[in-house]
C-alpha cells in the first residue's frame, strides 16, 4: 500500500509545483482519487492484506520463540555458572551467542528490507497497484485529465469537492479486469458511514474536520 500511495504521491507533488509555477492554466482539467477507498474496495486487496498480516504474525511467532529460547539458556547459564569450568563458560556462552544470531538471521531472513515479507507484499500487491495505474492512465486519457492526485497521500490540501472526484469511476474502470464492490453497493456503505458520522458528530463536542469530501455520487 505505501509503494500504490508513493505512486500517486508523485503524482500529487507534479501537480502542486505546475499549480505554483502557473496559477492560471486555462483548459486544464484536473481530478483527484482517494487512494484508501479505491483499495478499500477491492477484494483481491483486502485479501492480500489478510495473507500478509497471517504471514507476519507466524513468522513473528518464530522469531519469538528462538529469542525467547535464548532467554532460557541464559537465565539457566547464570543459575549454572557458579559451578561450572571457564572452558564449560566460553562453551555456554557461545551457544548462547550462537543461537542469539539464529534469531537474528531468521528475522532479516523474514522481515528484512529484502525479506520474504517484503518479496511476498510484491509478489501480491504489485499486480494490483499496475492494474490500479492501468485504469486510472485510461480513464484519465478518455476523460482528458491534465493531472490526478491523491487525496490520501498526506499532500495539504484546504478543499476538495466531490465533483472532482473520480475514485467510483477508476473503480468502475477496473471492473473491466478485476473484482471490485459494486458500485451501488459502495453507495450504500458510503451512506450508512455518513449517517454514523453526523450521528456522532452530533453528540460530540469536538471540532470537525476542516475538509471534508464525499463518495456518494449520482
Amino acid at each position: 500500500m505505501k509503494a500504490l500511495k508513493s505512486l500517486f504521491l508523485t503524482a500529487a507533488l507534479v501537480c502542486c509545483s505546475v499549480i505554483s509555477a502557473n496559477a492560471q492554466i486555462g483548459g486544464q482539467k484536473f481530478a483527484y482519487v482517494d487512494s484508501d477507498y479505491i483499495l478499500s474496495n477491492i477484494p483481491e486487496y483486502g485479501d492480500a492484506q489478510a495473507e500478509l498480516e497471517a504471514l507476519s504474525t507466524r513468522w513473528n511467532d518464530e522469531v519469538k520463540a528462538i529469542y525467547d529460547k535464548v532467554s532460557e539458556m541464559y537465565k539457566k547459564y547464570q543459575t549454572e555458572m557458579v559451578l561450572l569450568s571457564e572452558d564449560q563458560k566460553r562453551a555456554r556462552e557461545q551457544e548462547i551467542i550462537n543461537k542469539e544470531q539464529e534469531a537474528k538471521n531468521l528475522q532479516m531472513q523474514y522481515f528484512g528490507s529484502d525479506g520474504q515479507l517484503y518479496q511476498k507484499r510484491t509478489e501480491l500487491v504489485q499486480p494490483i497497484q499496475e492494474k490500479i495505474y492501468t485504469a486510472l492512465n485510461e480513464l484519465s486519457q478518455t476523460k482528458g485529465y491534465t493531472f490526478v492526485f491523491d487525496l490520501a497521500s498526506g499532500t495539504s490540501i484546504l478543499y476538495a469537492s466531490d465533483r472532482a472526484d473520480i475514485s467510483d469511476d477508476v473503480l468502475d474502470q477496473l471492473s473491466n479486469v478485476m473484482q471490485t464492490v459494486r458500485r451501488e453497493d459502495r453507495k450504500r456503505a458510503n451512506a450508512a458511514a455518513a449517517g454514523k458520522t453526523s450521528s456522532s458528530s452530533s453528540n460530540s463536542s469536538g471540532k470537525s474536520p476542516s475538509v471534508k469530501t464525499g463518495k456518494s455520487k449520482n
